[in-house]
């Protein structure tokens, strides 16, 4: 402990000492706590599993034969320019691919404006159906929900 006895004259005046604390241990304290704090929290992981598609070893023979479809703002749906009546036939389509030998890769292409719930209806229904291969032309166009 570290003792100041003041400015002036010892012989005459306040013979009291000025006394201070010492705060060097109080600080190698709170450090000391500080790295067992963080060393003893556990690290947050933020982790998404996701399948990840597997290079083929060989190439395959030809392109796959590719199915356009498009999302329309007001949230129609057109299958290879064809208009698709309701959901259900969206559906009855996409399972149809999905059943065939080689299923045709999806190119969905949402129109400037189009909501981002058709578009993700659109992805569960194909996921649903057992198509993996997707492609997705246009997502910067997606307006904000209101």
């Amino acid at each position: 402990m570290a003792m100041n006895l003041g400015p002036g004259d010892t012989a005459g005046g306040d013979d009291e000492p000025l006394m201070e604390i010492n705060t060097t241990p109080l600080i190698d304290v709170m450090l000391v706590l500080l790295v067992m704090l963080i060393i003893t929290i556990p690290i947050q992981l933020h982790s998404a599993d996701l399948d990840l598609p597997v290079t083929p070893t060989t190439p395959p023979a030809e392109p796959p034969e590719v199915v356009r479809i498009d999302i329309a703002p007001d949230g129609a749906l057109r299958w290879q320019d064809e208009p698709v009546a309701d959901r259900a036939a969206l559906v009855a389509r996409l399972q149809a691919e999905a059943a065939r030998v080689r299923p045709a890769e999806l190119h969905i292409r949402p129109a400037p404006g189009s909501a981002y719930a058709v578009f993700a209806e659109v992805m569960v229904e194909a996921q649903r159906a057992g198509l993996r291969r997707l492609g997705v032309a246009g997502l910067e166009r997606f307006e904000p929900a209101r």
